[in-house]
């Protein structure tokens, strides 16, 4: 719980704002996509993946790099465009979990969206009803008791867990700012 209350103040530097765009096809599209996904520190030399094709199946390296950082456009079967900057611990835990593996998670792991992500609202909501969470920081961690006090709204602002499609493993993501904030 320390390195996520750390890692919660880390958050409050600001993040420059970048408009939706449409999901990148070409290589060299999907790399400057992926490089908008995290901080310059990140991505300046941070190995670039493209999703794989089928489910299970590998990563495509877009670049390769000598540091730990990953970065991955958006996911051509998400409908909307998110790239996203893993360590190696979310990293296991993102690929895992998109291929059906149980994840195995030894430490903490964080994530990098700029770009921010669109999510649902509350329960009762109606079933379309979504809007775009501005910039965040993700964490995953080896025991998901200690998510599940998190609050689950991520229309508040505040920090909350939730989880991929398909899956029940949940992470924390924390906001840094409104989208519409400047």
């Amino acid at each position: 719980m320390k390195l996520i209350t750390m890692v919660l103040f880390a958050a409050t530097a600001a993040f420059a704002q970048t408009a939706e765009s449409p999901m990148p096809v070409t290589d060299a599209e999907k790399i400057a996509d992926a490089l908008r996904a995290g901080p310059a520190f990140v991505t300046k030399d941070a190995t670039l993946l493209d999703w794989p094709s089928t489910r299970g199946s590998e990563y495509r390296v877009l670049r390769k790099s000598s540091t730990q950082w990953t970065c991955l456009p958006g996911d051509p079967g998400f409908p909307h465009d998110e790239p996203a900057c893993f360590d190696p611990a979310f990293l296991r835990w993102i690929q895992d979990s998109r291929a059906g593996r149980t994840p195995r998670i030894e430490r903490v792991g964080i994530a990098y969206m700029y770009a921010g992500a669109w999510v649902k609202t509350v329960k009762g909501a109606p079933a379309d009803h979504e809007f775009h969470v501005g910039p965040r920081l993700m964490v995953v961690g080896p025991h998901q008791d200690e998510f599940r006090g998190f609050n689950r709204d991520g229309s508040s602002g505040m920090p909350y867990v939730t989880h991929l499609p398909d899956r029940t493993d949940l992470f924390l993501v924390m906001p840094t700012r409104q989208w519409a904030e400047r």
